[in-house]
C-alpha cells in the first residue's frame, strides 16, 4: 500500500479532534469523508478505518511511540508511523517519518503484547472492572473480541420487502450479503460498502443494525394490534423493528427525553413506511403517568456504559469514567422503577442494555424484582450476549411479566 499525503493529513486532523477536543469519532469521520469530493470509496475507507484503528489502539501505539497526552501533531505522526509499521506499510520519505525506528517498534510491540492493558489497549480501571465483573478468562476473551472491527449488518424492513428480495436487489448493485443463522431479519455484508447511498436504503428497504440489537424487539413477543411503549427510543432503531413485527397494526409509542432524536425517528419511520409509531418527548413526569397500566408491552432499552458496543465506538474506552458507570446504574434502577408502571396486568416488560457488565444487567433486574414495585412482576427469561461467543455486539435483555 502506498500512503497518500492528503488522506494521511485528513486522518491526523481527525485524530486531533477526537483525542484533544473530545469529539465523537463517528461524527468526526462523517465530516472528514465530505472533505474532498474527488475521493473514491477506497480513499474514504482508508481515512475511516485508519482513524478508527489508531483510536482503538491509542494506548498501545502511544506507548510504543513514547508519547503522552495531550498529543500534538508530531506525536500523532509518530503514532501514525507505529500504525503503518505494524501494518507492514513502507513509510514514504516525508519529514514526519524521519528517524522512525522501525525495528524498535516491532520489538516494543512484541514486548507490550504480553500485558493485556497494552495488548488490548484499555485504561487500567476498565481492565480491573472487567476482571471483577466477568472473571479473568472471560474478560480476556471478551475485550479481545470487542477490539475487532464490527461487521456491517442490515435489518430487512419486512413492511416493504423480504430478506431474499433485498439480497437479490443488493447483489445487482455488486453488494454481496449472507444470511445469519438465528437472526431472521439480518443480512451480513461480505465486504464493507457504503449502503446508505443505495436506492434500496433511500426507499426504506433496510436499516443498518447490529445482529445483537435485532434480538431485542423479537424478545418482547409483540403481536399486531398491541399497544407497545419503547420507553428510551432514541432515534428509533428498535421502534422501527417493533412496527415491522406488528405489521403496522396497533400502536408503538416511542418516548425519549431528547426531542431531536424523536424527530430523526419520524424521518426514519416515513422512509420505512412505519405508520403506527407515535413519538412523545418526556418533558415532564405526566407523559409517563398518562401511560400507567396502559401498555401490553414495554421496552426499556436503558442508558448504559456501552461497553458491549466498543467495536463500533472504540473512542468510548477513552471517554468513559468510573464515576459515570456508578451514576448510570442509579439511573437504570430509577428508570426501571418509573417506567415499569406503564405495563398493564398480564403485560410484559423487557429491560435491555448494550453492556456486558452484570452490575448493569442481571443485578439490576434482581434488585428491581426485590423492590416493592418489582414484586408485581415475575422473571420469565434473560439472554446474555457476549461478543466473543456471538461474534456481534455485547448485549443483555431480560423479559418480565406483570402478574
Amino acid at each position: 500500500m502506498r500512503l497518500h499525503r492528503n488522506l494521511c493529513f485528513a486522518t491526523i486532523d481527525g485524530l486531533m479532534k477526537i483525542f484533544n477536543e473530545g469529539e465523537y469519532a463517528d461524527k468526526v469521520i462523517q465530516q472528514l469523508l465530505k472533505r474532498d469530493k474527488r475521493w473514491g470509496s477506497r480513499d474514504r475507507a482508508f481515512v475511516a478505518e485508519t482513524t478508527y484503528d489508531i483510536v482503538r489502539w491509542k494506548r498501545l501505539y502511544a506507548e510504543i511511540a513514547e508519547v503522552k497526552e495531550p498529543f500534538d501533531r508530531d506525536n500523532l505522526w509518530r503514532m501514525f508511523a507505529v500504525w503503518a509499521t505494524l501494518k507492514g506499510i513502507k513509510l514514504p520519505d516525508w519529514k514526519y517519518f524521519e528517524g522512525t525506528p522501525t525495528r524498535k517498534i516491532k520489538g516494543r510491540f512484541d514486548e507490550l503484547s504480553k500485558t493485556r492493558k497494552y495488548s488490548e489497549s484499555i485504561p487500567d480501571w476498565i481492565d480491573e472492572l472487567g476482571i471483577n465483573e466477568l472473571g479473568e478468562e472471560k474478560w480476556t476473551k471478551e475485550i479481545h473480541a470487542l477490539n475487532q472491527q464490527a461487521d456491517v449488518i442490515l435489518r430487512v424492513n419486512t413492511l416493504k420487502t423480504t430478506k431474499e428480495k433485498l439480497q437479490a436487489t443488493l447483489f445487482d448493485l455488486d453488494i454481496e450479503t449472507e444470511f445469519i443463522k438465528g437472526y431472521p431479519n439480518a443480512l451480513k455484508l461480505k465486504e464493507r460498502a457504503n449502503v446508505f447511498q443505495t436506492e434500496a436504503f433511500k426507499d426504506g428497504l433496510f436499516e443498518v443494525q447490529d445482529a445483537s440489537s435485532q434480538l431485542v424487539a423479537d424478545f418482547l413477543n409483540v403481536k399486531p394490534g398491541m399497544r407497545v411503549v419503547d420507553a428510551c427510543a432514541g432515534a428509533g432503531g428498535k421502534a422501527l423493528h417493533l412496527a415491522a413485527l406488528m405489521e403496522n397494526k396497533g400502536q408503538v409509542i416511542a418516548l425519549d427525553i431528547y426531542a431531536n432524536k424523536l424527530h430523526e425517528l419520524k424521518r426514519r419511520a416515513k422512509r420505512n413506511g412505519a405508520h403506527n409509531i407515535e413519538t412523545r418527548a418526556i418533558d415532564s413526569t405526566k407523559v409517563i403517568k398518562k401511560l400507567y397500566d396502559k401498555a401490553d408491552r414495554v421496552l426499556i432499552d436503558a442508558p448504559c456504559s456501552g461497553l458491549g458496543v466498543l467495536r463500533r465506538n472504540p473512542d468510548a474506552k477513552w471517554k468513559l469514567e468510573a464515576s459515570f458507570i456508578e451514576k448510570i446504574k442509579n439511573k437504570q434502577q430509577d428508570i426501571l422503577q418509573q417506567y415499569s408502571r406503564m405495563v398493564k396486568s398480564g403485560g410484559q416488560l423487557v429491560y435491555a442494555t448494550c453492556s456486558i457488565l452484570p452490575s448493569e444487567n442481571q443485578n439490576q433486574v434482581e434488585a428491581f424484582l426485590k423492590s416493592d414495585l418489582g414484586k408485581d412482576f415475575k422473571f420469565v427469561e434473560d439472554k446474555k450476549v457476549l461478543a466473543h461467543e456471538s461474534g456481534y455486539d455485547g448485549f443483555y435483555m431480560a423479559l418480565m411479566e406483570k402478574k
